[in-house]
């Protein structure tokens, strides 16, 4: 059951990709899915004369093992979709902040380094830390991690920076590429960055880590079954500790929290 299930399932994926990827003609898959569809189908058929003598367990651990990713696929994008309206716009973020530093928000000496998703959104980390401290270091970057399916990235696409709109306020946006295999090292890879590039020498011995924590909440919006919601909430906490999984160094890095319903 499982092996016949696995070889069904394989080839609805290859029609789908055929279609959705390739642009496959329509009736050019129907004629290789009726014909390979016939002889799986046929197969699974067979063996569910099993099904009450074990091959109930392979169909249980498939279905428990895709409620679990269903709801976490579900779950992300909910969460996504709200972390990304409470933080805002980082353009706005950067225009707001450049008009409040004339009375409202002090700059302090420093290098800080907010780990965000993109430069789409503003981290919740230094939007905290602007709203409530009314602080903001001298040199401050935002950096996003991507993870490439590649062996190797080549040294150009490596690092790249983004000044946001401003070669003058302290401010940079960078974003570090790592391979599939490799383990990221933020340090290491801000290192790479040239000073002309950065608006200054980085401090990064001294440099202050600034990671965003999300604790979800079991919100009254019907977004998922309240079952869904548990588990989600359940399997959020099955993740790695960032400062460890990014090389942060302990004693530098600030985790500022915030909660979110689901």
């Amino acid at each position: 059951m499982a092996v016949t299930g696995t070889i069904t399932i394989t080839t609805l994926l290859f029609f789908y990709v055929a279609r959705a990827k390739w642009g496959t003609p329509v009736w050019l898959l129907a004629i290789g899915a009726t014909v390979l569809l016939l002889v799986d189908l046929l197969f699974v058929a067979a063996n569910l004369t099993k099904l009450v003598h074990g091959a109930w367990l392979p169909l249980l651990i498939g279905l428990t093992a895709f409620t679990v990713m269903t709801t976490w696929q579900r779950g992300r994008e909910i969460v996504t979709a709200e972390r990304a309206r409470e933080e805002g716009p980082l353009p706005e973020f950067i225009a707001d902040l450049r008009r409040s530093e004339e009375g409202r928000t002090l700059r302090v000496p420093g290098t800080a380094v907010f780990l965000n998703r993109g430069k789409q959104s503003a981290p919740l980390a230094m939007r905290a830390n602007v709203e409530h401290n009314h602080v903001r270091h001298d040199q401050v970057v935002i950096l996003s991690i991507e993870t490439e399916p590649v062996p190797r990235v080549p040294a150009g696409r490596k690092v790249v920076v983004d000044d946001l709109g401003y070669a003058d306020d302290g401010i940079i946006h960078v974003t570090a590429r790592f391979r599939y295999m490799e383990t990221p090292d933020v340090p290491g890879a801000l290192a790479m960055l040239d000073p002309a590039q950065t608006e200054g020498s980085l401090r990064l011995d001294q440099a202050s880590y600034y990671l965003s924590k999300i604790e979800l909440r079991r919100g009254k919006a019907r977004t998922m079954a309240p079952w869904r919601k548990r588990l989600f909430v359940a399997t959020s906490y099955i993740t790695a500790d960032a400062a460890e999984y990014f090389s942060l160094p302990r004693d530098r890095t600030v985790i500022m929290g915030s909660h979110i319903e689901v």
